[in-house]
């Protein structure tokens, strides 16, 4: 193997994975139709009042559908925007499950299928199956576009900094999940209003997750530009 003796450049500049969130009704689905050759998969029926590049999926197995049909299709999609994985998550949820009861330890879990979560295993063992369905679609999806473009609610919370109770903004999802997402994400934007603009921030300083790996974005807090997120 031979070893570079001078640095490399940067192969790309752009998020391959693009993490946005922000409270409901902010207008996420509606930037979202406003970017070029984007393809919003929407799982929760909010791009219904909004003219876009759009299918639905009911279920993980309507997903799996579309995921064949972009793939078959030659994926003709410079951009694919989940919307939203905290509703992944609810169906993950249930594909957990399905892993945990392909185990020998869970063959005989919820027998009479009465809708017994496996987030109600001892010790918070259910996370782990809820997780590795998670990541399987978390991989399969990062697959179907050069971009992917993950949408989240907030989660607005209480923590506790320096003595005092601030109010902190982050991504609804389960804390492991959120780890799998923002570690992947080459940029974690925070979507808000302010009066009739729509705004992003990537600055990480504060109580607000948010940040990027791309240079031309770190640190900005910004009206939103789909030209200035992806730039040529």
């Amino acid at each position: 193997m031979e070893l570079p003796e001078k640095k490399i450049k940067a192969s790309r500049q752009n998020p391959k994975h693009l993490v946005i969130y922000g409270p409901p009704k902010i207008g996420k689905t509606t930037v979202l139709s406003q970017l070029e050759g984007c393809l919003i998969i929407d799982l929760e029926d909010g791009s219904d009042m909004v003219d876009a590049l759009k299918v639905k999926a009911n279920s993980t197995a309507e997903l799996a559908e579309i995921g064949k049909a972009i793939i078959a299709d030659g994926k003709p999609y410079k951009y694919i925007a989940i919307d939203t994985v905290t509703q992944l998550e609810v169906w993950c949820e249930a594909e957990g499950k399905a892993i945990y009861k392909q185990t020998p330890m869970g063959k005989n879990f919820d027998p009479q299928n009465k809708g017994l979560s496996v987030l109600s295993l001892p010790n918070g063992a259910g996370y782990l199956y809820l997780r590795m369905a998670y990541k399987k679609w978390f991989d399969k999806l990062g697959k179907l576009a050069d971009h992917i473009i993950l949408v989240g609610h907030l989660k607005d919370k209480m923590i506790e900094k320096k003595g005092k109770e601030v109010r902190s903004k982050d991504l609804d999802l389960t804390g492991k999940l959120r780890s799998i997402t923002c570690a992947n994400a080459d940029a974690i934007g925070y979507i808000y209003r302010d009066e009739d603009t729509t705004r992003i921030s990537f600055n990480s300083e504060g109580d607000i997750t948010a940040g990027s790996r791309c240079a031309h974005l770190k640190g900005q807090d910004m009206e939103l530009d789909w030209g200035k997120i992806f730039i040529d």
